[in-house]
């Protein structure tokens, strides 16, 4: 049985488990996954008062921008890379079909060391929940702001407008990077860089975050969140780490 609970301080919040789903996943080892999923020791703390600054922090593959309630860890990028043409190509979990990664119906698979991770919307947990019927908080960032799902407020200053899909601001390049490997062999939406971020092209920010009013921030609060599309989960934050 999975084990996530969430405390604070005056200060900070700790949100601890074993890193096991309270919820529905796939078969580990998998045909696209050798690992099996083991019990973990998670103590993931961050700030009580975030503070969010002008410009954003990338944090690149490894460094995991937050945790979920349940004590999973979201965890977007993957280690997988093509060289080509004297560059690195960074490989994407989800949108392609050319790697198989073993990932499950809940958008998560397991790492080398038994650490079972979100790459994108984790719609087991959601479910689990509240059917995906409304606004949920999923976790926090690691720089305190909270990580939602894709659901929001139409106006983000009101609580009594529509909820609606919100939509990610990155986008499918329209032409290959030079030197990127064959679109043949390698579709577009292979790799991370096959995407850029269109400003106001979507509802977000570069780092999938905006500023609204939530049921449990009712006054407003910056916020990410978990989309549908890439970048799913956010590969930068606004806040300090």
């Amino acid at each position: 049985n999975s084990c996530g609970y969430e405390a604070c301080t005056t200060s900070q919040r700790n949100i601890t488990g074993n890193g096991i789903p309270n919820h529905a996943v796939g078969q580990f080892p998998n045909d696209g996954d050798p690992n099996a999923m083991t019990i973990q020791n998670v103590s993931f703390i961050a700030t009580l008062t975030p503070s969010k600054n002008s410009s954003p922090t990338y944090l690149g593959v490894g460094h995991p921008p937050g945790y979920m309630n349940n004590g999973i860890k979201l965890d977007p990028g993957t280690a997988e890379t093509v060289e080509s043409n004297g560059q690195r190509w960074n490989v994407e979990a989800l949108g392609q079909n050319v790697f198989d990664f073993g990932i499950d119906s809940n958008n998560g698979h397991v790492q080398p060391g038994g650490n079972y991770h979100q790459h994108g919307e984790p719609v087991n947990y959601i479910a689990a929940i509240n059917g995906q019927t409304s606004i949920t908080l999923l976790g926090f960032a690691v720089d305190g702001f909270p990580i939602y799902s894709n659901l929001g407020y139409s106006n983000p200053n009101s609580s009594s407008s529509s909820i609606i899909n919100i939509r990610s601001s990155w986008q499918l390049k329209t032409t290959p990077d030079p030197g990127r490997p064959s679109t043949t062999t390698y579709p577009m939406g292979t790799f991370t860089q096959d995407y850029e971020y269109i400003a106001g092209s979507g509802d977000l920010d570069e780092c999938n975050g905006r500023f609204s009013v939530t049921p449990q921030f009712p006054s407003g609060i910056y916020q990410y969140y978990i989309t549908e599309s890439f970048p799913y989960i956010q590969r930068c934050i606004y806040g300090s780490d």
